[in-house]
């Protein structure tokens, strides 16, 4: 009988992925990536006032006090993210990001009537770009476009080529029944940059580094009604690697440091959900969430060198804080199975005074499906995909490039775009 369902639910589950198609794969704003689990992929993130799937803990821990059972979630999705830009030099791809495994990680403990520990494991942050020499001419070996400098025009100013971060959270978290209604939790984000890597035609710096947040719920739940809130803080990340110069000309000339130790602070931003779910019925249930991200946190991105303390370089950024506004709904067809839906508009922080062709963001549309299919003993499986139409955004700058920071200046004037795919898959035992 099991091994029944199992197949029954496989088979579901490829059908739904065949609908998604694994293509290219998507990200929200700026580089955050919120997908936390299958349901909330699912439900295009509108899962922080949902306190019956366990899909809500990794975006609401407040949920886990809803809960008779521990359990433990196990899953990965697939990401890819992929950019287009229109140039003096014609049309130009993002030369493709590897296929991604993202983990989702999520465990839920039940101590007693009050108490329960949770334990995550998720990718908040990251992005991935490759621009091939020449995208921008401005700023590249074969730049078209004069440039006031001293130097050879042959000679590259800084054309950013491949940038990758890759952020993972690792979440502990305590959550306590108030009382019948009531469910409030506290925890730590220790985060770890696995990889941080920025290079251009001028050099290249990759490192790692770690650091320190907190997070906050809260679930209240009356009737049909529920309510919930999350908000975690803003971390900033030491990283430590190493820089090293690929323009000896430069080097030799005084204008570019040699190879050496470096370090660089990333500041994250905070992130405030805030959510209101009605089950119409035993079947039906519809949740509309407002995410408020606190990108003015990210700001300068300087690299010194670690010994001297010395300036290598610095992109400015200076990014506002922005919403996204989602609906998320769920349909119980059986008491087996059930399906998914959900959509999210999603704003960018990122303005045109230091926009930044490493993260060529703009406002985006998301829509999803997802399908959670029972196997009895316990378990179950949940799949979910995801479509995001980033909208065109035509950046043209009024500030001239002149030699120095890349971000906001006519060196990176063209038609962006981006249109992507994502695709999760977890599987989920209660005991």
């Amino acid at each position: 009988m099991l091994n029944n369902r199992i197949t029954r639910a496989l088979a579901l589950a490829l059908a739904a992925a065949g609908a998604c198609g694994f293509q290219d794969t998507a990200i929200a704003s700026g580089f955050m990536l919120p997908e936390s689990s299958a349901a909330g992929i699912g439900t295009s993130n509108a899962m922080v006032a949902n306190p019956d799937e366990t899909g809500a803990f990794a975006y609401n821990p407040a949920a886990m006090g809803f809960h008779e059972a521990s359990s433990i979630a196990i899953g990965t999705y697939f990401i890819s993210p992929t950019f287009s830009v229109d140039t003096a030099t014609g049309s130009h791809d993002s030369q493709g990001a590897d296929w991604l495994t993202i983990p989702m990680i999520q465990a839920a403990l039940k101590l007693n009537d009050q108490w329960r520990l949770g334990f995550g494991v998720t990718t908040p942050f990251g992005l991935e770009t490759r621009w091939e020499d020449g995208t921008f001419p401005a700023v590249s070996g074969t730049r078209t476009i004069a440039v006031p400098s001293p130097l050879d025009p042959n000679v590259p100013l800084g054309h950013p080529t491949s940038s990758k971060l890759e952020i993972l959270a690792f979440s502990p978290t305590a959550t306590y029944r108030v009382n019948p209604d009531l469910s409030l939790s506290a925890g730590l984000d220790l985060y770890w940059a696995k990889t941080a890597q920025l290079n251009s035609t001028l050099g290249a710096l990759n490192g790692d580094g770690q650091g320190l947040g907190f997070n906050l719920g809260a679930l209240f739940r009356q009737g049909p009604w529920s309510l919930g809130a999350s908000f975690r803080s803003s971390a900033t990340l030491g990283l430590d690697g190493d820089f090293t110069p690929k323009s000896q000309t430069l080097v030799t000339i005084g204008r570019l440091a040699r190879a050496q130790s470096a370090e660089l602070d990333v500041d994250l931003p905070w992130r405030l959900q805030l959510g209101a779910r009605y089950a119409f019925n035993d079947q039906l249930a519809v949740e509309f969430d407002i995410s408020r991200t606190g990108w003015s946190e990210f700001n300068d991105l300087k690299i010194t060198g670690k010994r001297t303390g010395a300036l290598i370089f610095s992109d400015q950024n200076d990014w506002d804080d922005s919403n996204a506004y989602r609906l998320g709904t769920t349909y119980q067809v059986s008491a087996e199975t059930q399906l998914r839906f959900g959509y999210t508009y999603d704003e960018t922080g990122q303005g045109d005074d230091h926009f930044s062709a490493r993260v060529p963001d703009s406002d985006r549309h998301l829509f999803s499906l997802g399908l959670a299919q029972s196997l009895g003993q316990g378990l179950s499986l949940e799949v979910a995909c995801m479509y995001v139409q980033g909208e065109e955004r035509g950046y043209s700058a009024q500030t001239r490039y002149s030699g120095g920071d890349l971000n906001g200046t006519t060196a990176l004037n063209g038609d962006y775009s981006m249109d992507a795919h994502l695709i999760g898959l977890e599987i989920v035992k209660t005991f």
